[in-house]
């Protein structure tokens, strides 16, 4: 990947979450932009890396991808699936693999903490509750053992908690540039030829 492809990749991105991400999050009292900005602040606040500031801020990129290409959606609360088109959407972007699987991973994450922590499902907003439904409800025992099998399941529920968090109104949002040069960054180092 050269340097007009990223810089490409990084505009799309950007113009994305510009363009659309004002747009209500699912019955939540914030934007989808506030909300994978305030994950994404979680996630460095945490003084975790850079793919988890980024998977962080592209969790839910799949409910932006409805502008650019045809989804199906979830009876009202958006994008059907939205967690396996964003992240097939960061790997033809050139993004890692432990982006896209983190991305990828955040609704089995939700349904495994409702298997697994009675209280987690009590703190799960209405609108939560309502696409846990959709999305295949509470784990049995065998999904749960296949997710705690994943060398990055503990990685999974802390973003799955940042998900969780990052539903404060009026949190000014940052600056979108901070961001575009860590996926720069990012996409430089994941696409260097060996």
């Amino acid at each position: 990947m050269n340097r007009e492809q990223i810089e490409q990749t990084v505009g799309e991105i950007l113009a994305l979450y510009r363009s659309y991400g004002n747009e209500d999050y699912i019955g939540e009292p914030v934007s989808q932009i506030e909300h994978m900005c305030q994950c994404a602040q979680l996630a460095e606040e945490g003084g975790y890396d850079t793919d988890m500031v980024l998977a962080a801020l592209f969790h839910d990129i799949g409910h932006l991808c409805e502008h650019i290409m045809p989804v199906a959606h979830m009876q009202g609360f958006g994008v059907a699936d939205h967690e396996k088109l964003g992240a097939d959407y960061l790997r033809e972007k050139g993004f890692s693999e432990k982006i896209a699987r983190l991305v990828a991973s955040h609704v089995e994450a939700k349904r495994y903490l409702t298997y697994s922590d009675p209280a987690y499902c009590e703190k799960l907003s209405a609108a939560s509750r309502e696409t846990l439904a959709l999305q295949g409800g509470v784990m049995n025992e065998s999904e749960a053992k296949a997710f705690e099998s994943d060398p990055l399941h503990g990685s999974y529920i802390t973003l799955r908690r940042w998900d969780e968090l990052a539903k404060k109104e009026h949190v000014p949002l940052p600056d979108l540039t901070h961001f575009g040069n860590l996926m720069r960054e990012h996409l430089q180092n994941n696409n260097q030829p060996v």
